[in-house]
């Protein structure tokens, strides 16, 4: 075997672990990943239920049902749809009406309502998520300049 054969042997089994390594860095944190949808996405992308996944946009303005005890029924909205969260637990202080928000959850199998375990919201009362502004600008309901924090 040539010295060039040598060098090229030892750099294709270099690229072979580096490929062996990224594939199961991969497989591991599959079940980690949890992707952005705004309602309308989901219009155009059916996500399937038991999916994790985050649904972010606006607190629709006159949508937040308090039942008993902490469960918490509210619609989250970006302009050209809505879909309706339900929650069990204590919403963040800054939670409010014609607010960004994020929630992290599933569909439930045959139900509408998206079941979120997580609401996450920020220290400031003008945060918007990145993903949350990027989407409403798509559909051109939110003008604000980036984000905030």
């Amino acid at each position: 075997m040539t010295r060039k054969q040598k060098r090229l042997a030892v750099i294709a089994g270099g690229m072979g672990v580096v490929a062996v390594a990224a594939a199961l860095v991969l497989v591991a944190l599959r079940d980690e990943i949890v992707f952005f949808h705004s309602p309308s996405d989901l219009l155009t992308n059916a996500v399937e239920p038991g999916t994790r996944i985050r649904l972010g946009g606006l607190v629709a303005n006159d949508s937040l049902n308090r039942s008993s005890g902490t469960l918490v029924r509210f619609a989250i909205e970006d302009g050209g749809s809505e879909v309706e969260v339900e929650y069990n637990g204590i919403l963040p202080d800054l939670f409010r009406e014609g607010q960004g928000v994020i929630t992290e959850g599933a569909f439930q199998p045959g139900s509408p309502v998206f079941v979120a375990d997580t609401v996450l919201a920020k220290h400031d009362e003008n945060y918007m998520p990145r993903e949350v502004a990027d989407s409403l600008r798509k559909q051109g309901v939110w003008q604000g300049e980036g984000e905030a924090n």
